[in-house]
């Protein structure tokens, strides 16, 4: 019996290492498979420009240099388009999460009337093309002569962001017990008072994720960019434009470009990942 009894033990144990290796090796192939476009870009960025145009191009790197880099840097103003990309971006982000986050408050936490109608008018924006607004906005920004400047352009950005934000933090607040705010109101805090101190904290990492998302969306937007502003104005998606010619498109450069983009990104991510992981209730049960 007790050798029946290890074998079963033993034959119990396997079965979850089993499926535990083959979740390992699934996730280790979505990992390759998102992070090897990554991999290739800084591979372009840093081996020399002859070696990208090669009809067969090496896996690893066959060289390093960094004129690649110079190069990107030389064709065209760098700065001028990455700090106005930020301002941009950084604009869209405080705007957008302070308007989605009172909006999602009224929707989640009071009943008026029409309030079903909202809802489903957010959903309904979110489906429509980005394409298909665009000579609409164009019209719309000429009108009020927003045209060719960086407050039309964070105007825009709004119309499809803003959406997304409210619908997201509407499904966190919503996920708040009611109940702690009203703990907080019959101990003497107000209805903002409970929220400052109750709802606040517990919303924070969905507010930290949906102003991630937010800022990604508007720094890697392309089309709104190049439509609604001249080159005068360019953001830094277009400034990566300036790298395909009539004579064809320099590849080591405009790697080393979306290379020195990604930089702002990844700092971001790196900065608030903690947040971002952090539980929403974490904050219920503390002393």
């Amino acid at each position: 019996m007790t050798v029946m009894n290890a074998v079963a033990t033993t034959g119990g144990t396997s079965r979850p290492r089993k499926s535990k290796l083959g979740w390992n090796l699934l996730g280790l192939l979505v990992f390759l498979t998102a992070g090897f476009p990554v991999y290739w870009m800084l591979n372009t960025a840093i081996k020399p420009a002859k070696d990208t145009i090669d009809p067969d191009p090496s896996l690893f790197p066959t060289g390093f240099t960094l004129d690649n880099f110079r190069r990107a840097l030389a064709i065209a103003d760098f700065w001028g388009p990455v700090g106005r990309s930020l301002i941009v971006s950084l604009s869209v982000v405080a705007i957008g999460i302070v308007v989605g986050m009172l909006a999602a408050l009224a929707i989640s936490r009071f009943a008026f009337r029409g309030r079903k109608i909202v809802i489903v008018g957010i959903l309904a924006v979110q489906m429509v093309p980005l394409v298909a607004m665009i000579i609409p906005i164009f019209l719309l920004l000429n009108d009020l002569e927003q045209y060719d400047k960086l407050s039309g352009l964070i105007i825009t950005y709004l119309t499809f962001i803003l959406p997304f934000t409210v619908w997201t933090l509407r499904g966190f607040i919503v996920n708040i017990p009611k109940e702690l705010e009203e703990a907080a109101m019959v101990d003497g805090c107000s209805r903002t008072g409970a929220f400052i101190r109750v709802v606040f904290p517990l919303l924070a990492p969905g507010m930290v994720a949906t102003s991630v998302y937010g800022f990604i969306q508007a720094w890697n937007e392309y089309l709104y960019a190049l439509m609604l502003l001249s080159q005068k104005n360019q953001t830094a998606t277009v400034w990566l434009g300036n790298f395909t010619t009539k004579h064809g498109t320099e590849y080591a450069p405009m790697m080393a470009g979306a290379t020195m983009m990604a930089v702002p990104i990844v700092a971001l991510f790196l900065l608030v990942q903690r947040k971002m992981a952090a539980g929403l209730t974490a904050g219920a049960v503390k002393g």
